[in-house]
Formats: C-alpha cells, sequence, structure tokens
C-alpha cells in the first residue's frame, strides 16, 4: 500500500533533484529521505530510483509516479486547507498564482478588499504565467489561478479546470507614434513574449496580412516599453500592463477586433470553499472597477 509520506518524499525528490536537498526542505535527515525511497520501491515492486556518478535521477516509473505523488500530496494539502475553510471563513487560506500584469493591477484591489471583508483570511500570492498556474493548479499547489487566454478561445473545461469569468482587456499596438496602426509595421523588428502574447500578435498581425518579425524576446512589461522607447522595436500589450506601467516614450493604440478574457480557474468538483468563493468574488469586483 502507498504511503502519503513515502509519495511526499519522491515528489521532493523529484522538485529539488537530489536527496539532499530534498530532506533539507522536508526537515528530514538524507537516511530518512533514502530508507523512505526505498520502503516505497518494495511497496511498488518497481526501481524507482537510481544512482549517477555521485547523485541520484528518477527512473522513468519514477518520474511517472513522482508526477502523480505531486498531485496527490497538493491535493490533500489543500483538502486541508478546504476543511479549515467550511468550518470558519475567518481561517480561511487561499493561494493565488497570476501573471504580472494581473498580479499589479486587479490583485491589489482585490486584496485589499478582502483584507475589509474577511481580516481573518489568508492570502498567499505567486507570480506566474498562465500555463504554470495551471500546472501548480493540478497539483494542489495554489488554489485561484488568474488568468487569460484570447477572448474567442473554446470555452472547455480541460483537465478538471473549473474557469470564472473576471473580465476582459484589449490588446495595444505599442511604438513610438501617435495614431499608429499594425499596417504601418509590415516591415519594422517586434518584440515577442509569452507563447499566449506571440500567438495573439500573430494573430492580430494576421488580419492585416503579414507575419510579425520577431527580433527581441521578453516577458517584462517594464522591459519592452524600455526597448521600445529606444527605437529596439515595437510590441503589443494588454490595457493591463499599461496599467501597471506606462513608459514615457511609448504610444498606444488599441487593436480593434484584439481583446482577451480574464478568468479565474479552480480545480476539482464544485462548490468552491468559501474562502476560495470570496477570493473569486473580490477578483471580479475589482476587474469591473478597472
Amino acid at each position: 500500500m502507498l504511503s502519503l509520506v513515502h509519495l511526499k518524499v519522491l515528489a521532493a525528490v523529484s522538485r529539488h533533484g537530489s536527496v539532499t536537498e530534498a530532506a533539507r526542505q522536508l526537515h528530514y535527515s538524507q537516511p530518512s529521505v533514502s530508507h523512505h525511497l526505498a520502503r516505497l520501491e518494495a511497496a511498488t515492486g518497481v526501481k524507482l530510483v537510481q544512482r549517477v556518478g555521485r547523485g541520484i535521477r528518477l527512473t522513468p516509473e519514477g518520474v511517472l509516479l513522482a508526477n502523480r505523488a505531486a498531485e496527490i500530496v497538493g491535493r490533500v494539502d489543500a483538502a486541508s486547507t478546504e476543511l479549515a475553510a467550511h468550518v470558519d471563513l475567518r481561517a480561511g487560506r487561499v493561494r493565488l498564482a497570476a501573471n504580472a500584469s494581473a498580479l499589479s493591477t486587479i490583485v491589489p484591489k482585490a486584496t485589499a478588499a478582502l483584507a475589509r471583508a474577511h481580516p481573518g483570511l489568508q492570502l498567499s500570492l505567486f507570480d506566474r504565467h498562465p500555463d504554470d498556474s495551471a500546472r501548480m493548479l493540478r497539483h494542489g499547489e495554489i488554489d485561484v489561478a488568474l488568468a487569460f487566454r484570447p477572448k474567442d478561445s473554446v470555452n472547455d473545461e480541460e483537465d478538471g479546470l473549473r474557469r470564472v469569468h473576471v473580465g476582459e482587456d484589449s490588446i495595444y499596438l505599442i511604438s513610438t507614434r501617435p495614431d499608429d496602426s499594425l499596417a504601418n509595421h509590415r516591415d519594422s523588428a517586434w518584440i515577442g513574449g509569452c507563447e499566449r502574447c506571440l500567438a495573439e500578435l500573430n494573430a492580430a498581425c494576421g488580419r492585416v496580412g503579414f507575419v510579425p518579425r520577431i527580433a527581441s524576446h521578453s516577458d517584462d512589461m517594464v522591459v519592452v516599453q524600455a526597448l521600445v522607447a529606444a527605437g529596439a522595436g515595437v510590441t503589443t500589450l494588454p490595457g493591463l500592463a499599461l496599467r501597471a506601467h506606462r513608459h514615457p516614450g511609448v504610444h498606444a493604440a488599441e487593436i480593434v477586433g484584439s481583446r482577451r478574457e480574464i478568468y479565474a480557474a479552480t480545480y476539482g468538483d464544485p462548490p468552491d470553499p468559501p474562502a476560495v468563493a470570496a477570493v473569486l468574488d473580490a477578483l471580479s469586483t475589482a476587474a469591473a472597477t478597472l
């Protein structure tokens, strides 16, 4: 029979890449970690780790079980949080991941509102891209993921994620010229961002008949605006990013027909715990004020 402790140890070894670091993070001794791994191999009848030089690495079977172990341990931790929240909202703890533009605009407003309405609610925040947030959500490392996707995306509930519409955000062309348009930059150098941002950029440029030439890459809204102001290229940014930071040397022109949906995702069967529901309501209210 698989032990939760053994699975927790395997997940830690996989996450940190060594027995030494896993032991330090778990506050175990190294022999204790090795003992738990050996017990897990005995319980499964499968070789999960192998020595490589002075270290170890997971076998393919070990990687498979470690991925499941991370999800199992995360869901158990989340269940403990949910139970506490059901007993008393004031004792609730919610872990929220969002990308930088949302984390510096929507989230602070929601955090302030939650502090006033539920002063005992503990909110932990993580700066993550949407794909990373979704992975953390499935593994039980967070409770809510605030993310974005193109407005016309299919509204599917893949992998058990449940999405709540929070708001919409326009996409802007960022250049050094006022009243600019995409059509003026078919031969320009472009500054690309994350995969989702690049998909939005390619779609917008495709609608006016060209493929952007990506010369530079950055996900940082401060960096890309500084690069545009310096003449290193042009880019696109969502309205939330411009609200969070606006470089005085750039101009922003809204791209007609390019909008993204901002949504909050949770994992598992409804209903959401009271603390999570309170956070979802606060996010929606905060987004509406922006």
